[in-house]
């Protein structure tokens, strides 16, 4: 789910900001942008995101007080400049030349600046930014509440759809047995080709056919998983992979009765066509499921 949150929170004579800001995703991926001053304390601003969030792209963002975030002055090499300017003019006036040195040319000439020193971090930084940090979360994991009730909401609507055209499945299918029956006997027909067939086999034969043709275990499951998903959507809380198991397990009954209902007159467009309505509702829902953690 998406989301943003930014805290402020007073620090020494400034104030720590942490901005966190959430995108679908798979998995949870985790990105921490801040000074190098806050490198201490990484790990354990990724340990409390994990804490709060299960599922999505998270970036943080820190901007520290000016003391605490410098991180790196570098310093300048006095010495390598003086002598560079020495130089400088020992060869202008060796050479008669009416010049001055170019103190940006100077400051490029490598080894002109040293080794950067490092800045710690106060004292308290990392109990004030993790504490800030949580505030931020929470923020964020109300917003993606908010939005993930109103997902829901959708979700339960496509989801009622698909109820529906599993009730209407069934009763076109209770009042479709001659239809059934007459696709049953044709198929036995091109089975014989006039032949003299052994009526135990026949039996054997119009059993597994009628089954074939049969979508009421189809239909009853398909009911089941749909009240399963509204009861999912009910429980709350981490949903994302049970959905996904539901989702196709609902679409692998759909298509089953699709596959079943073919050339079933006039009974049979009509199951495909609620069928195929089905799938349509499934569908939203999966694309819909992507957003909820």
């Amino acid at each position: 789910m998406t989301g943003f949150a930014r805290v402020r929170r007073t620090f020494g004579e400034g104030e720590i900001v942490v901005s966190v800001k959430s995108v679908n995703h798979r998995g949870l991926d985790i990105q921490v942008h801040a000074p190098s001053a806050v490198d201490p304390f990484e790990s354990a601003i990724r340990a409390l995101v994990k804490s709060r969030v299960v599922r999505g792209h998270v970036e943080v963002r820190v901007a520290l007080p000016q003391s605490a975030s410098n991180g790196a002055a570098p310093l300048l090499n006095r010495t390598l400049l003086g002598e560079y300017l020495k130089a400088f003019r020992q060869a202008a006036e060796a050479h008669g030349l009416d010049a001055k040195p170019d103190l940006n040319a100077a400051l490029r000439i490598p080894g002109m600046f040293g080794e950067a020193v490092e800045i710690e971090a106060p004292a308290g930084t990392e109990a004030a930014l993790l504490a800030a940090a949580a505030s931020a979360l929470e923020e964020l994991n109300a917003f993606r509440a908010r939005e993930g009730a109103e997902i829901a909401a959708e979700m339960r609507v496509h989801n009622a759809r698909v109820a529906e055209a599993a009730y209407a499945m069934e009763t076109v299918r209770a009042g479709a047995t001659a239809a059934f029956q007459n696709r049953l006997l044709e198929r036995l027909k091109e089975l014989l080709h006039g032949a003299q067939v052994d009526a135990q086999r026949l039996a054997q034969e119009a059993a597994f056919l009628a089954d074939r043709s049969d979508i009421g275990e189809e239909l009853a499951r398909l009911r089941i998983h749909s009240t399963q998903l509204a009861a999912l959507l009910d429980a709350g809380g981490e949903v994302g992979k049970k959905l996904d198991f539901l989702l196709q397990e609902m679409n692998r009954e759909t298509n089953t009765v699709l596959s079943k209902t073919n050339g079933a007159a006039e009974a049979g467009l009509k199951i495909t066509e609620l069928a195929l309505e089905a799938k349509a509702a499934i569908e939203k829902i999966r694309e819909q499921s992507l957003n909820l953690e």
